[in-house]
Order: structure tokens, then sequence, then C-alpha cells
């Protein structure tokens, strides 16, 4: 198969031509219709996630068809059009059996612990407990934009959040995480605030349903400036993007009782961040973690997507081919155009 191919980490991928894969007794190989490019997929490339040994093959959010099946798999076929959580649980232990597979403590995720998606063939574990049928109204760019970044945004703010009509969401980073996150709490009917340094992503930002926008370097103080638009703070506020200014800016623009979710991976030199731990005890303030999404709570999201309540094809700017994401991938973290990439030809 031709993949995306790298042997040193912060070492130029390369396309090389490797074996293609063979599923485990329950697990398949997916051909892959269309995968995206994530911020994480950097992470890895860096050397940021100690899972990912070298060689290495990245990509986690995908979709395609399914090419081969173990002897054990039972729900699946040749032919079924699938997308996956890029966090896969093990179906066996007391996490995924409480159905929490996104926390399972011996997890499967393409592009870091195993090979991924940035390739024609990638092989998925577990594959009964979690991959997800495809209905056919959802093209293969479409599902692979679900993958990660607006799945694990609707988990977020759905339920680690619990984002209700009415309340304030503030949203620090208008990536791909950040837009989704506005989107979606737009969906439930929140007021969201999208938060960033460039303002065409805070113009897209209001496209996805942002009612207020801030650009970070135009205030002197970004908590006071959500304060101010929310009339006390915001209920809910998500860190899409992952850095010790933003983490802490999320925690602080908080109303009493608010929810902050960490969304954005906190990884290398930022992985521990300050925290206005006095406000988080006097102000009773919630900080949750969001790590992907269970396979079973797709159906919520696919019937959302169906109503036509949410569009998360309106975030895909770019479809490329293979060869096109290398340069794609190693300038992730300081990439200026809005919306997220998507791998469609190989």
């Amino acid at each position: 198969m031709k993949a995306m191919f790298y042997d040193a980490f912060e070492k130029a991928p390369e396309i090389a031509t490797l074996p293609d894969p063979t599923p485990t007794e329950d697990g398949v190989v997916i051909a892959v219709g269309a995968t995206g490019l994530c911020r994480s997929d950097w992470h890895g490339w860096m050397g940021h996630d100690p899972d990912i040994k070298l060689p290495h093959v990245p990509g986690h959010e995908l979709a395609g068809k399914v090419v081969a099946t173990g002897k054990g798999v039972l729900r699946y076929k040749v032919g079924d059009r699938v997308t996956v959580p890029f966090v896969s649980g093990c179906g066996r232990c007391g996490e995924c059996h409480s159905g929490n597979q996104q926390v399972c403590p011996d997890q499967f995720q393409p592009g870091f612990t195993h090979w991924g998606s940035f390739a024609e063939y990638v092989a998925i574990d577990y594959a009964d407990t979690n991959l997800v049928h495809l209905p056919d109204s959802v093209d293969d760019a479409t599902a692979a934009s679900l993958g990660c970044r607006f799945a694990t945004s609707f988990r977020a703010v759905a339920d680690q959040a619990r984002t209700g009509p009415g309340e304030w969401i503030a949203v620090h980073g208008c990536g791909g995480v950040g837009l989704s996150a506005i989107m979606i709490a737009t969906a439930l009917g929140a007021n969201a605030i999208g938060i960033d340094v460039s303002d065409d992503k805070l113009a897209f930002a209001r496209e996805c349903g942002a009612v207020a926008t801030i650009n970070a370097t135009t205030v002197a103080d970004v908590p006071e400036a959500v304060r101010e638009i929310t009339k006390g703070g915001a209920h809910v506020s998500i860190d899409a993007l992952g850095h010790p200014v933003t983490c802490f800016n999320s925690i602080r623009n908080l109303r009493r009782r608010g929810r902050h979710v960490q969304v954005g991976l906190m990884l290398g030199e930022h992985s521990t961040p300050a925290i206005p731990m006095a406000q988080v005890i006097g102000h009773e303030l919630e900080i949750y973690g969001s790590h992907g999404m269970q396979a079973w709570r797709y159906d919520a999201m696919l019937s959302m997507l169906a109503a036509g309540k949410i569009a998360p094809q309106k975030l895909i700017s770019r479809r490329i081919g293979l060869a096109e994401a290398i340069p794609a991938l190693m300038t992730l973290d300081r990439a200026e155009t809005t919306g997220i990439s998507v791998i469609t030809s190989f």
C-alpha cells in the first residue's frame, strides 16, 4: 500500500510503499476513503506522544470501506462503510463494560498506538466494539471530519459540560475543535463566544453560530471581556487549543459554579499549566477533560447531522492528496487557514 511514513520524530515524512495490513481475529482492514489532518498528528510527529513507536504511519480521523475481517468479527462485513472513534476500547475491561470506551486502559488508537490512516489501508482492532456504520447520506470526507475534532467536541459540549439552552459558552481557539464546539453548542441552544487571534477564524466562527467573538490580541484581558459580554462569566468554557494561556483564561472567565472542559492537548512543555485554584475552590468550579467519544454515542451526533442541526462538512476547507499532506502536517502548529484539511486521494 501507499502510505505517509516517518522513521524519526521531526524528520520530514515520505510517501512509501509498505506491506498491506491484515486483520487481527477481532479486527478489520479498511480501505481509506478520506482521512483528516489534526493537530494531534503534529504532536505525534514531534515526539510528544509516548504511545508512538517508530517507524510510524500517522492518521486517526478516517472513513472508508471494510475490505477484510477477522474470523471473530460478527457485526461488520466486507463492503460496509464505516468510521471509528480515534480512541477505541478493548470491549472487555470495566470501563468498556460501563460504556466508557474512551478511557479504556487498553485502548487502541490508529495513528498513535498502531499505524494509522494516512495510507490506502488501515487495520482496526476490536471492530465489533468500536466501528460505526455510516449512512449513505454521509460522504467519506464528512465522516472523516467527525472522527476526532467533531466527536471530541460533541462529547465535551454535550456530555462533559452538560451545556444547556440559553447558557453562555466561551470557546478558546477557533480551529477545527473550536469551530466544531461552536456549531454543536449553537445546535443545543447555547450562546457561543469564539475567541482567537485571527479575524478570519473569528469571522468563520460567526458563520458557525457564534453570537459574539473576541480577538485576544485587541483586548487587555480576555476573561474580563467574556465576563462583560455574558454579564458575569460563561457557564461553560472550552480550551480548544491546548496552551497554558488559553487553559488559564478558560477557567478564569467562568461564572460561579461554571464548568471548564479541556479539549486541546497539553503535551511537552505545556503539560503542567497554571490554574487559578483559589477561584476553582471559592467559586466551586468544575474542571473536566474530554478525550474522544464512544462509538455508541455517534448515533446522537449522526441524528443531528441528518436533521440539519449540525453541518461538519462546512468545516472542511481543503481536500488534498497524500503527498500534499506532508507539508500540511509539518506546519499544523502554525496553520493559518480556517477550517480543516482532509486527504481524499492517495
